[in-house]
This record gives C-alpha cells, sequence and structure tokens, in this order.
C-alpha cells in the first residue's frame, strides 16, 4: 500500500462529483480519446470555430501552431463526455534534455469558459495519483468547478506516463489477481518475505519489458515541463493550475522550474515536499490513524480500544481470510485496503462501519473485499485499471532510495506504534514499492522553491489522512515568503475544496478577483 499514491486521490469536490467515495482514477467509462489522430499523435480534424483563440490572448510569435480541438471519441466499453468537452493532443519531447529527439503525445481535454467575454484564460488541473487521467477526471469533478468555469477554460491532461499519455503497462490482470490473491504485503516468514520482494522485481521487470522506452522519463520534472509545453500551447501568458494530493508536487515543481510563469496556482492536500520516502510512509501511518481515531470517536468508540480490536481483526484474518460470494477470499492485505478507502472522506464512514461490522459479526469479507477492488481499480470483471501502473513508475522515477526487506523489517517497531492498524503495511511498502526497480530514481526529495512567483495558495486539512496537514506547512514554507500563503482548513478528509464553503468561497475568490487572502487564515 503506498498511501501517498497507490492510496487514490479522492477529495471533496471530486467526491460530490463522482458519488460517495468513487476512485477517481478507476472510474467507469475509462478515459475520453481524442477523435482521430495520426501515427505520431497530432490532430487531423479541422479546429472548432469556438475554440480558435480567445480575445486577449493572441498567438504570439513562434510558439507552436494552435492546438486542433476536436471532439472526444468514447473510450471502449464507455461513453464520452457531455456536450462542450473537446479533445486534442500536444506532442512533447520524450526526453526534455533533447527537444529534437522522439516525441510522446500528452492527452488534452477542454471546457471553454461559460462566460467568453469575461474569460481570463486557462485553467490546468491534475487530481493525483501520481497516475489520474486528468481527461477521465475532470468531465466527471468539473460540476464542482462550475464557478470557475465562468471564466476559465477548465483543463484537464493525462500525464507522461499515463493513460491516453503512452501510459506505462505492467502486467496482465491475471497476474495483478495472483499477486493480490497470493503475495502477503506484511509478510511474517522468510518465505513470505522472499514472494513479496520477489513480487516487486518481478513488477519492474513487466514495466521495463511493455513500457521501456517510456519509463525513464515519467518522473514528476518531465511531467512539469510538459505543464510548460500546455501552457504555451494554450496561448497563455501566465499558468493558473489547480493541484490536489501528488499534483501539489507536481504544481511545487513546476513553480520551482518556471517561478516566473507562475500564475494563480492552488494546492490543496499538499504531498510534503521534505519527506523521503520512508519520511512519506511515517507521514501516512500518522494520517491513516488520526483519521481511524477521528472516525472511532464520531462512532461513540475509545479510539485506543477501537484500533485494537481492528489490528486484532487483521491478525485473525492474516491466519484465516475470510468468505465471499465471489468465491475470493478476503486476505490481510485486502483488508487494510478496504478499510483505507473509505477513510479518506467523511461520507465514507458509515461504509466503513458496515464492512467491518460485517467481518466482525458474520465472518464474512464481501463488503471490505468491494471496498478494496474499488480501490485497487477492479471491476466486475476482473479487469483492472492501469493506475497502479503509472503511479508505480512515476513514484519510482521521482525517488532514489531503494530500500530493503532488511531496512523495511527495522522499520517495523516504530511504525506498529505510529499505527497498529496501517504501520505494518507502511514500513513494508518502503521496500516493495520500488524493488528491483530498472530505473534510477532522480532525487531525495522533491524540490519546490519558487522565488519570486506569484503567491500560491497551499491548503492543508487537519483531519486530511493521505497527505497529512503538517506537510501543508512544510510546502508553504519551501515556496518561501513570500509565495507560500498558508490555509488551514479544518476538517476531516482529503482535499476541502467543495467541501469546506470557507475554503471555497476563498479559492474561488483568489482565482476570479485576485484576492489573496492573509497567511495563516482559518476555515472551521
Amino acid at each position: 500500500m503506498r498511501v501517498r499514491g497507490r492510496v487514490r486521490s479522492v477529495t471533496a469536490a471530486t467526491t460530490a462529483a463522482l458519488l460517495l467515495t468513487a476512485v477517481l482514477a478507476g472510474c467507469d467509462g475509462g478515459t475520453a480519446q481524442p477523435q482521430s489522430q495520426s501515427p505520431d499523435g497530432s490532430s487531423r480534424e479541422r479546429q472548432d470555430p469556438e475554440h480558435q483563440e480567445s480575445p486577449g490572448h493572441p498567438k504570439a510569435p513562434g510558439t507552436p501552431r494552435p492546438l486542433e480541438w476536436k471532439r472526444c471519441a468514447a473510450p471502449e466499453g464507455g461513453s464520452a463526455p457531455g456536450p462542450g468537452w473537446r479533445c486534442a493532443t500536444l506532442d512533447v519531447p520524450l526526453d526534455h534534455a533533447e527537444p529534437q529527439g522522439k516525441t510522446i503525445g500528452i492527452a488534452l481535454i477542454r471546457k471553454t469558459a461559460t462566460r467568453k467575454s469575461e474569460r481570463l484564460g486557462s485553467m490546468l488541473f491534475n487530481f493525483g495519483g501520481p497516475g489520474g487521467s486528468g481527461v477521465g477526471i475532470l468531465p466527471r469533478a468539473a460540476g464542482s468547478y462550475r464557478q470557475l468555469n465562468t471564466r476559465y477554460d477548465l483543463v484537464g491532461f493525462d500525464p507522461r506516463g499515463v493513460a491516453a499519455s503512452a501510459g506505462v503497462h505492467c502486467r496482465s490482470d491475471e497476474e495483478q489477481e495472483t499477486a493480490y490473491r497470493e503475495v502477503d504485503m506484511t509478510p511474517d516468514t522468510a518465505a513470505e518475505e522472499a514472494a513479496f520482494v520477489a513480487d516487486g522485481t518481478a513488477f519492474g521487470a513487466g514495466c521495463a519489458r511493455l513500457s521501456g522506452t517510456v519509463l525513464p522519463h515519467v518522473g514528476t520534472s518531465n511531467a512539469a515541463r510538459d505543464m510548460e509545453a500546455i501552457r504555451v500551447a494554450l496561448g497563455d501568458r501566465k499558468l493558473s493550475y489547480f493541484g490536489v494530493s501528488y499534483g501539489t508536487e507536481l504544481g511545487g515543481t513546476y513553480a520551482h522550474l518556471f517561478p516566473d510563469k507562475v500564475g494563480r496556482v492552488v494546492l490543496d492536500a499538499v504531498v510534503d515536499p521534505t519527506a523521503d520516502s520512508v519520511g512519506h510512509a511515517r507521514n501516512q501511518a500518522k494520517g491513516f490513524q488520526r483519521a481511524l481515531e477521528n472516525y472511532l470517536r464520531d462512532r461513540g468508540q475509545d479510539p485506543g480500544a477501537g484500533t485494537r480490536r481492528i489490528a486484532a481483526l487483521l491478525e485473525r484474518i492474516d491466519g484465516d481470510p475470510l468468505p465471499t460470494a465471489s468465491g475470493r477470499e478476503l486476505n490481510e492485505s485486502l483488508a487494510v485496503l478496504g478499510i483505507v478507502k473509505p477513510l479518506y472522506s467523511r461520507s465514507g464512514w458509515p461504509t466503513l462501519t458496515a464492512a467491518l461490522d460485517e467481518a466482525e459479526k458474520t465472518g464474512r469479507g464481501d463488503r471490505l473485499l468491494a471496498l478494496a477492488d474499488a480501490y485497487n481499480g477492479r471491476d466486475g470483471d476482473g479487469h483492472y485499471d492501469d493506475q497502479g501502473h503509472s503511479q508505480r513508475a512515476i513514484s519510482c522515477a521521482d525517488a532514489k532510495a531503494r530500500p530493503t526487506a532488511a531496512e523495511a523489517r527495522a522499520l517495523l517497531p516504530e511504525f506498529r506504534e505510529l499505527s497498529p492498524v496501517f504501520g505494518p503495511f507502511l514500513a513494508w511498502d518502503t521496500a516493495g514499492w520500488c524493488a528491483g526497480w530498472p530505473v534510477e530514481g532522480e532525487r531525495d526529495t522533491p524540490e519546490a522553491s519558487a522565488p519570486g512567483a506569484d503567491p500560491i495558495l497551499v491548503i492543508g486539512t487537519t483531519g486530511d489522512p493521505a497527505t497529512p496537514y503538517e506537510g501543508a506547512r512544510r510546502m508553504a514554507d519551501e515556496l518561501g515568503e513570500g509565495v507560500g500563503v498558508m490555509v488551514t482548513n479544518k476538517g476531516e478528509g482529503h482535499g476541502s475544496y467543495g467541501g469546506s464553503a470557507c475554503v471555497t468561497a476563498l479559492v474561488d475568490a483568489y482565482f476570479l478577483d485576485g484576492r489573496v487572502p492573509a497567511d495563516g487564515r482559518t476555515c472551521s
């Protein structure tokens, strides 16, 4: 379980749009595609008249030809986005160090501003993951951003290595099913430990075999350079950007690389830029334990006793998996994922109660397994989406650290103390995630300093499980004095826009009117 990455980004705004705790990158319907492309990914159709360069944003000399926006084709087995959405593909260098070399296509989707005479420009979104498809997510979440759409074109994109942008693929559905069924993510014996490490190595080998060309180039800094190319292609003088979860790390990286191109930028549910891979695991053990204790208090239960009860349930399941109506068993690894998912939003807490009650009182795992499947992007036919593949590839392209099994084992006492429920998973995950990865990582921690950039709103929610609140303060500090503007949301869940009326009003005023709130502002 990579809670920084593999636990999917489910924010307040997108939860409302996608119903309860829907897995953003695993939404049914897949990713909308440009209707027709040449073999190199470039568009063929004539641009719609309503999507020509808008007043106030003329095409500057020397910039690339305008993007060709056209109707989005429906993904296989799904439906195309509703009226008003158009898709395009932007060619960018596979290797930004070789700008004249091989290119890949970055898939884009856009809905133009509804008040064209008051249009401010484009707003680019990234909803996190890493590995979330902006082309797939944005049309489903756009209702939450209706006010922003009055004056901004809403633009989503699939980052490199994701979905329609040279998406990474590493293993078959059958191989993934076998791994979830047979590999213990908290190994207790030498044999289980060996199988755990071998599975991580096999996953990386599959990525190299099936996606080896793109694999060295899918890191966050390259995606940030793609964002700059998108800004230029859209014709905006500066970038307006809304980043959520991992999207905050991407936004911080962009700000560091292109501080003079930062326009109005909001980072919500913030990844701690000072934490390495072990630090992220440590932060998330604290964050999910905090969320679990808040959930237990809300249910009138003692947090300590409730935690011990759930940890004991997981221990029983480890020795004796629970049956389900599907014939698949709920093992300990899947049970933990089933507990994780509804902690993303307060609206998911009743679902968690029902699932735990079923497991504890009836000895069945149907509800927890359904939650784990939703978390893992598995549909009713046994097909898994590829977000987990992209997520792992991006994370391992970023992080230099490659903790060993012995180093993970040494973390267990500390992590069990932090969280008896989630700690062991997260400690072992530090070793399993990038075990034997075929590509070296770029850095220890992301760089986010952005001297001279315009103010960036950094929003942290006190009860956020996946990106704990403390990381937002660190991001604001890293961005630099006069750049990072800290906003605290006193509440639960992963993300705040659309869930907190106060935060939503602050963000809307910032994006639409340029009003920057006081640093340290609190919403409750």
